[in-house]
């Protein structure tokens, strides 16, 4: 067909993936949004397209009728179809944005071993629990979450953390950050939005606390964890909740000392403040049993957050909340209004496999697998560097000496090297409040990379020690 004929000069493609009808109506699109057929064209009548193209009639109609519907193309009786005058121009490309940085060993702390995740287990219980999942399960749900993850949690928290855990408390979550946010919002419409913030402590959770309006203040960490025994006087007088680390303190790798762990809950208990226990890695602890939770001991003054995160993925951005009663009606109406509610199939798998023990089965790899590493750090770094917080977690924290490099140094020499390491100026509240370290993250590196990774690390620091 000579599309002069109708004022422009167009040759169509059809690519027919998906069916001619439908090849038909993108290569269309495609002349309109980039002004190859330009507004007010007249289009050929069905019958004559169908013939040049090969194509039924029926198809070119239908092509037509759907191109109308969208309003690419304009009928009009007696007067045939052309090209609406809407202006349909590409948008422009978006800029990509700026990724993290890439290394070829990566000893940053933050991420388990996701290598490790328990495929062959979670299909099983993917395909367990949805044998059994009644027909509602799959239609919106309760913003608690699925009643079936709430009873198995309920269950494992009180035998392996030592959690007080109604399943009426619990509400799942679509990972920590989004257990951090809700309490956020509560304590913001309750008019308490002053939170105490463990300095050193994860920047990128301070920042969203301050986003979903919350004022941080530090809350300083020593050789004991969290100066729990500061919280209610001072700077710290008006805080309204203390979101703390007690099993294991990020970064620097200590637990929360008796003394203190008493100090918070009577600070709680006394002022009506609220502790936020994030348990983040509790199950990983090597010298002996884990340290349970805080929540055991003032189940009304804690709201608890675990998460799967370390223990199976991030992927599966899978958290729960163990809440005081007088929390739960507020966070749960917070929890609608935010997603309604978590997706339904990974609850049900979560469920399923905890209640079958694969989640204990995993633990237990995982935590043998950890600390081998763990070992292996104390092995090729323990000879020359102060490395602390190693009886737990899937982190340690290196001392820099006094007079030596700088973090900054240690950090752009092993960047050079292709090697990316954390430094504890990052997760200050301050950065120059401290003294200088590193935080090695020994979880993440596949296994065949970290003893490499580690040399090169211990390479770095020898060198700039020379």
């Amino acid at each position: 067909m000579d599309w002069a004929d109708f004022g422009v000069d167009l040759h169509l493609e059809l690519d027919a993936t998906g069916g001619r009808r439908a090849g038909l109506e993108r290569a269309l699109r495609d002349a309109i949004r980039d002004g190859r057929l330009p507004p007010a064209t007249r289009l050929p009548a069905t019958r004559a397209l169908a013939a040049e193209l090969g194509l039924s009639r029926g198809t070119v109609s239908a092509a037509y009728d759907q191109l109308v519907a969208e309003g690419w193309l304009v009928a009009r009786i007696g007067a045939g179809t052309e090209v609406s005058g809407l202006r349909r121009a590409a948008p422009p490309p978006a800029a990509a944005p700026p990724g993290p940085p890439t290394f070829r060993y990566d000893l940053r702390p933050g991420s388990p071993d996701v290598g490790l995740f328990p495929v062959t287990a979670w299909l099983r219980a993917t395909r367990r629990a949805l044998a059994v999942a009644p027909a509602e399960a799959y239609g919106y749900g309760d913003p608690r979450g699925r009643p079936e993850l709430r009873r198995a949690l309920a269950g494992y928290l009180g035998r392996a953390r030592g959690v007080l855990a109604d399943p009426e408390r619990i509400v799942v979550t679509t990972g920590y950050v989004q257990a951090l946010v809700l309490l956020t919002g509560v304590l913001r419409d309750a008019g308490t939005p002053t939170v105490a913030m463990e300095d050193p402590g994860l920047a990128f959770h301070r920042e969203v606390v301050r986003r979903h309006g919350g004022t941080v203040l530090p809350l300083p960490v020593d050789g004991l964890g969290a100066r729990t025994d500061l919280l209610g006087a001072g700077p710290l007088a008006r805080v309204g909740a203390a979101v703390v680390t007690p099993a294991h303190q990020f970064p620097a790798g200590v637990a929360l000392h008796p003394a203190r762990r008493h100090a918070l809950a009577e600070w709680a208990r006394a002022t009506g403040g609220l502790v936020v226990e994030d348990d983040y890695d509790g199950e990983f602890r090597y010298d002996r049993q884990p340290v349970g939770a805080v929540q055991g001991t003032a189940p009304e003054q804690v709201a608890y957050v675990g998460t799967a995160a370390k223990t199976l993925g991030p992927a599966l951005r899978l958290a729960w909340l163990v809440l005081p009663a007088r929390l739960v009606e507020p966070v749960v109406e917070a929890k609608r209004h935010l997603d309604l509610h978590t997706e339904t199939i990974g609850q049900l798998a979560l469920a399923e496999l905890i209640d079958g023990h694969g989640y204990d089965r995993q633990i237990r790899t995982v935590r043998r697998r950890y600390r081998q590493r763990r070992d292996l750090l104390l092995d090729r770094l323990g000879g020359r560097s102060a490395v602390a917080g190693v009886a737990a977690g899937l982190h340690a924290t290196v001392h820099l000496r006094p007079g030596g490099p700088t973090e900054a140094e240690v950090l752009a020499a092993a960047a050079a090297r292709g090697l990316g390491v954390g430094g504890l100026a990052l997760h200050r509240h301050h950065p120059e409040s401290g003294p200088p370290g590193l935080v090695v993250g020994y979880a993440h590196p596949p296994a065949h990379a970290y003893p490499a990774a580690l040399d090169l690390l211990s390479g770095v620091l020898r060198d700039l020690d020379a």
